[in-house]
């Protein structure tokens, strides 16, 4: 199995209108150095909880990581190594920065110790609706930060984000085509989601409209050589997000930080204690994670139901387990594959799921290839309704 670490980075600049995370405006949070000290005292107590290894991926995300210091992010780095999660020059090892947050001394510390891989918060290239949106940099700042990125050459993806109120078609097409013409390798398109009367609600481009930006930007990407391996993920061949993967494919990961969420499967190793595998995740508020770590400092624990209270973890159930190998491996364009659902799963699980999938076919929203199942372009659009049909509820498996 692959493994990787992600490492949650609550500093912003300001908070951006449309944002759900948990992050805070830097004024109004400790020092970086503090929660730092608060970071390594988590992974103290929480390195049993994986054995020791060389670290496919590590990734650093927020926030805007490249908003503190860049010691710090190194020193996070070191302190892993110290106690047995290492990384080489095979690791995946990303940092998101935002725009006017990197210098070239901040770059080369990151480039120093390892880090090959950043993704670039830009939005737009519009700035009338960065403003919009709250974003406190500038389409020049954007460039600057991107010129700095291709002078070494480095390996960078991008996020767009589309149908924001007054956002029209041709301003979508420059910022892909920006996007495509300073040499991202991988590009997340995300349409804007907020609730009805969020003050971004108003003036969006009605839902066909939106259907229509993204197949815009899936059609202009593949004619640039881009590869949709995930519904609202493009690439070059070879320059997938392997971190994100982790996710995707059913595989561990350890997320450290405020309101961090982890994942361990179920091993032969662990299948009587685990059952189905075992999600955990840490509190939102950075006092409430503060005094939950400095209340156990210096112990160490062995997984997460020792040492968490039971509203911070969950012991899997079969349905619940299935539920999420469906949806992420439907969202995928390599799709679900049938021998690993039969692998994975007793073998009346498979012949249920394998049911769901041929109404799903007859409805034109899944196809079959003789191995896997994937969407249709008709199934991508209305891919929240094929992931209702293989939703599980106790019982029904």
């Amino acid at each position: 199995m692959a493994f990787g670490i992600y490492i949650h980075i609550p500093y912003c600049i300001q908070r951006c209108t449309y944002c759900d995370f948990a992050t805070y405006e830097q004024s109004k949070i400790m020092p970086p150095d503090q929660y730092i000290e608060l970071l390594f005292e988590e992974i103290r107590q929480k390195q049993n909880y994986y054995p020791p290894q060389q670290l496919d991926t590590l990734y650093f995300g927020g926030g805007t990581p490249s908003l503190i210091p860049a010691h710090l992010i190194v020193a996070i780095i070191k302190e892993l190594a110290r106690v047995g999660f290492t990384t080489g020059p095979e690791t995946e090892v990303t940092i998101e920065i935002n725009p006017a947050t990197v210098s070239e001394e901040k770059l080369k510390i990151y480039l120093d110790h390892g880090i090959n891989r950043f993704s670039v918060g830009a939005q737009s290239f519009d700035d009338r609706l960065l403003k919009m949106v709250h974003r406190e940099h500038s389409a020049k700042q954007t460039f600057e930060t991107l010129d700095l990125l291709r002078k070494y050459n480095l390996n960078f993806s991008f996020d767009i984000l589309f149908a924001l109120p007054t956002q029209a078609l041709e301003g979508l097409k420059n910022d892909v085509r920006i996007a495509v013409e300073l040499g991202s390798k991988h590009i997340s398109p995300y349409c804007l989601t907020v609730p009805d009367g969020h003050p971004l609600s108003k003036g969006r481009a009605v839902e066909e409209e939106q259907v229509d930006m993204f197949d815009f930007i899936a059609e202009e990407l593949g004619q640039h050589g881009f590869q949709q391996y995930e519904i609202s993920n493009f690439a070059l061949p070879g320059f997938e997000s392997r971190h994100n993967l982790l996710y995707w494919t059913d595989q561990p990961y350890w997320s450290l930080g405020l309101s961090a969420h982890s994942h361990l499967p179920r091993t032969s190793a662990n299948s009587d204690k685990n059952k189905w595998g075992t999600r955990y995740w840490n509190v939102n508020s950075i006092g409430e994670y503060k005094n939950q770590i400095l209340s156990q400092k210096g112990q160490q624990f062995a997984d997460p139901t020792l040492q968490l209270p039971a509203e911070q973890f969950e012991i899997l159930e079969m349905h619940q387990t299935l539920t999420d190998f469906c949806h992420t491996s439907m969202r995928l364009m390599q799709g679900l594959n049938e021998k690993q659902l039969q692998e994975k799963f007793p073998a009346g699980v498979s012949y249920a799921v394998g049911s769901i999938m041929n109404k799903l076919i007859s409805s034109n929203w899944v196809k079959f290839d003789g191995t896997h199942w994937q969407l249709t372009n008709q199934g991508l659009v209305l891919s929240n309704k094929v992931f209702q049909e293989l939703t599980f509820l106790k019982g029904d498996v």
